[in-house]
């Protein structure tokens, strides 16, 4: 028998289904809409921050708009009320579609404009309004497939709308991100969308539709469907068009890992570049001059046990190994894809001398701040060679809490030296930096060296990286006793950047301890930095 209930407007509405089961139906789209759209903002937010940098501020941007948003869209569906199920219909398919594609517009506008601002603050807006328009609409639907009091249904919405959001959030970095990527694992969401919209209107409410809405909707939802599936067909040769508008036309390595976008540029190891989550991490044309000014200061002292965090990439790792007297040398990489090509690629093992061939080298797959907690050795000397301080994702690895956890690691006459980021550019990060590893219990002695070329692989101007800005890299020698200078390491090898030409076992360092021909005013005393 077919149940009827009241419509809004005073008429029956005749459904196909009995109450309970069209109540457990609509509770059902509720969810799979929900985790839809907090997969889209979880995805907005991902490509900001790794398009634009900055996620603390991305996330911001990102989620107040879409609040302010919904608000509006909820406003927006009271007039919808009276055509609640066809508008529900529409509202389904126009999320899908924008929501859908938005990882690809936002990646195209960043690779072949430049920016991605003003589409990301376009789609925060309209995912917003759409989502914002669904809560109303379903709280009409599902009034007239049972009754029952407003509270009861406000209720009931509200409870699969947040269990569904739970699981679209946890799906978007366990499965989603892994399996599908950024622009596939959006695609696949807004069909997963449309078809849930699409199937909960035609089938529950279609004797609600006329013919004429009934067959718009199928058509629009067809539409949509058709155009994220040639999307998802075409995804792979849209992201090897926009790697190249991004990083140029010698893109040889391409690799999505749990943890951040891979890519490796240049033909050979000269012309070798390495992207990580679109920002150059190395490139090799001047990576020796960073390189050796992280590590050859550090090295003046006992150096038996060398401890390096970060540098998966392994050039770290090779300064350390130019010194015959260095027993053992633990890496520390979070992310094993970098190793795994430090290992294999030939141009980059190259780069870093086959240092993981070195049966002195353990290379250990872990976070650098959980690992600390659990290590009980005693380093000699720790190198942090971790990502940039101004990338927030790594803010953690900069902290006072860190830094007291390197000062357990190290041995009583130890050094630790860190990049704190630019000082041309980023003074504040620097000293910021500089008084966290102060309050983590060591003496600090800054130094910086020039020739860094700078920035993302942004706009498709730049030519991947040759015409950058260059910049310096600021660095912090520190120890728990008095602060360590940063003087070359007796016996070892003479830089490159000292004019040492290729590097030479044994050679002795020039004659000032102070590096003076390494860069202008190598060392820099804060209160510089605080005049100026």
């Amino acid at each position: 028998m077919i149940d009827q209930q009241i419509s809004p407007r005073g008429g029956a509405a005749r459904l196909p289904v009995r109450p309970r089961t069209g109540r457990f139906l609509v509770l059902a789209a509720v969810f799979v809409c929900a985790a839809c759209g907090l997969v889209y903002e979880l995805e907005l937010v991902a490509l900001a921050s790794y398009l634009i940098g900055d996620s603390v501020t991305q996330a911001s941007v990102v989620l107040s708009v879409m609040v302010f948003a919904m608000g509006i869209g909820s406003l927006l569906a009271k007039r919808l009320r009276c055509h609640a199920a066809v508008g529900f219909g529409m509202v389904e398919a126009a999320l899908a579609l924008i929501g859908g594609s938005s990882a690809l517009v936002l990646y195209a506008s960043f690779a072949w404009l430049g920016d991605s601002q003003y589409a990301l603050v376009g789609f925060s807006l309209a995912i917003g309004v759409l989502i914002g328009a669904e809560i109303p609409l379903l709280m009409t639907l599902i009034q007239r497939v049972d009754r029952q009091d407003a509270g009861g249904a406000v209720a009931d919405l509200f409870a699969a709308d947040y269990v569904g959001a739970l699981v679209g959030g946890l799906a978007f970095p366990f499965l989603l991100l892994p399996v599908l990527g950024q622009l596939t694992g959006a695609l696949f969401t807004g069909a997963v969308n449309a078809a849930a919209g699409g199937a909960l209107v035609l089938w529950v409410f279609r004797r609600d539709l006329s013919s004429r809405s009934r067959w718009l909707l199928v058509l629009v939802n067809v539409l949509v469907i058709a155009v994220l599936a040639t999307a998802t067909v075409l995804v792979d040769d849209f992201e090897r068009a926009a790697r190249r508008a991004v990083y140029g036309d010698q893109v040889r390595v391409a690799v999505q890992s749990g943890v951040q976008e891979v890519v490796l540029t240049g033909a050979d190891r000269a012309s070798l570049d390495l992207y990580l989550d679109g920002r150059l991490r190395v490139s090799a044309r001047d990576e020796y001059r960073y390189h050796e000014a992280l590590v050859h200061p550090a090295m003046n002292g006992p150096r038996a046990r060398v401890l390096v965090l970060g540098g998966g990439d392994g050039l770290a790792a090779r300064e350390v190994l130019r010194y015959r007297d260095v027993r053992s040398v633990t890496v520390v990489e979070l992310d094993p894809a970098v190793t795994r090509l430090a290992r294999t690629d030939p141009a980059l093992s190259e780069l870093n001398g086959h240092a993981f061939r070195d049966p002195r080298v353990t290379v250990v797959g872990a976070d650098a701040f959980p690992w600390l907690r659990s290590d009980r050795g005693r380093y000699d000397v720790v190198i942090s060679d971790l990502p940039d301080p101004g990338i927030t994702a790594s803010t953690k690895l900069y902290s006072a809490e860190f830094y007291g956890l390197v000062a357990e690691a190290l041995a009583p006459d130890g050094r630790l030296v860190v990049h704190a980021g630019p000082l041309g550019t980023r003074p504040r990060t620097f000293w910021t930096v500089e008084a966290s590893v102060r309050a983590g219990g060591l003496a600090t002695c800054p130094y910086r060296v020039t020739g860094r070329y700078a920035g993302l692989a942004a706009s498709p101007d730049r030519g991947g990286g040759e015409d950058l800005e260059r910049e310096d890299w600021g660095f912090l020698l520190a120890g728990p006793g008095a602060a360590p200078q940063p003087a070359l390491a007796d016996g070892g090898p003479v830089p490159r950047s000292l004019g040492g030409g290729e590097l030479r076992e044994g050679a002795r360092a020039a004659d000032d301890a102070r590096l003076p021909g390494l860069i202008p005013s190598t060392l820099i005393h804060p209160r510089y930095w605080e005049e100026a």
